[in-house]
């Protein structure tokens, strides 16, 4: 099993990054929202500097907040930089797009987008459009050190609905998935990653799949409905929660376990009143960086337990052994609190014990 560490894009996460390296995390993993936190690209480049080992890559980005070649060439740098140590995590841009008020880009726009990195990362010249424009595009200079696309750059699509599922299935190179925790939400996301993988005539193990979720520590007997643990892991419970209700607009496709608790997260962001040019302004107001009091009646000690790794260190073994047998690769966990307490009891208590 790999581990990674996700954080929003922070320009100082880099000394963070270090030492997660250097308690036996993998991967590092950062979030891609413009209108919340720091530019992922500068970001991850002072990130690559500042290690050795450790891979690194968007956690995610999307295909609205920039043209496929600027994608493609910023996350090419970072390779210059860190070299086969770095991913293009992508999804729809649900964070980064409603923090503007405006939709996720479609699915559509999105493998559109990847087709061209894709290929511009394979040194190819491409078709790229805009509007009733029609080019062929490729790198110009790829055997300078302007960036590097000599080592393979994967790339990763962040998936929660069934048809974004099995598109990662069909093209990516893996797969990054939100909260999939409970035995019947990885049931229910890695059967659509194997049904695109299947309809693809790829084989579904070739696609790696990890877990982004949140992380506390629990005493035996101790409940999971305290302010403590909604503080550690109730921003987390909430975005990922509320992904999957709106990737999943027929309720019918979720688990039947976890549906009711799932829908019930759909409107949390949602503000109804004022004018709609502001409103989103309000909604994501301290998005995943702490946990909103009106959330509280939702985030029980059920949907905690589906979405999180939260429990004594024994279950949290157990959880992530299950995990593992059931094809993910990894789990990555976003601190919430305190980034590297959170890190080396992580890697004390859990990584230590796991073989």
């Amino acid at each position: 099993m790999d581990y990674g560490f996700v954080f929003p894009a922070a320009i100082h996460i880099h000394k963070d990054v270090a030492y997660a390296e250097q308690h036996g995390f993998t991967h590092a993993w950062l979030y891609d929202s413009q209108m919340l936190f720091s530019d992922p690209y500068a970001s991850l480049s002072l990130c690559a500097v500042n290690t050795k080992t450790i891979a690194l890559g968007t956690g995610v980005t999307n295909p609205s907040s920039r043209i496929a070649p600027v994608t493609a060439n910023s996350i090419a740098t970072v390779n210059e930089l860190a070299p086969g140590r770095t991913i293009l995590g992508i999804g729809t841009g649900n964070t980064a797009r409603r923090t503007l008020g405006m939709p996720a880009a479609t699915l559509d726009s999105m493998r559109e987008h990847i087709r061209i990195c894709r290929d511009l990362f394979e040194g190819k010249t491409t078709n790229y459009t805009e509007g009733s424009r029609n080019r062929q595009i490729k790198f110009l200079n790829p055997d300078a050190d302007w960036y590097n696309i000599k080592t393979k750059i994967p790339i990763y699509i962040a998936a929660s609905g069934p048809k974004s599922l099995e598109m990662a299935g069909e093209i990516a190179d893996g797969v990054i998935l939100f909260g999939a925790v409970s035995p019947s939400l990885i049931n229910f996301v890695m059967d659509h990653v194997r049904a695109g993988a299947e309809r693809a005539g790829r084989n579904p193990a070739d696609v790696y799949a990890l877990v982004m979720t949140a992380f506390h520590l629990t005493q035996p007997g101790e409940s999971l409905e305290t302010s403590e643990v909604r503080q550690a892991v109730g921003p987390f419970v909430s975005s990922s929660s509320n992904i999957f209700a709106l990737s999943n607009p027929d309720p019918m496709t979720l688990p039947a376990d976890l549906r009711e608790d799932l829908m019930a997260f759909r409107d949390i962001y949602k503000v109804p009143e004022g004018p709609i040019e502001t409103r989103h302004l309000k909604m994501y107001s301290d998005y995943l960086l702490g946990f909103k009091k009106e959330h509280e009646a939702v985030v029980t000690e059920k949907i905690i337990r589906a979405t999180t790794l939260t429990g004594t260190a024994d279950e949290i073994v157990d959880a992530i052994h299950g995990m593992k047998k059931a094809g993910i690769h990894q789990v990555a966990v976003q601190p919430i609190i305190d980034n590297q307490k959170t890190v080396e009891v992580f890697s004390r208590e859990i990584i230590s014990r796991i073989k």
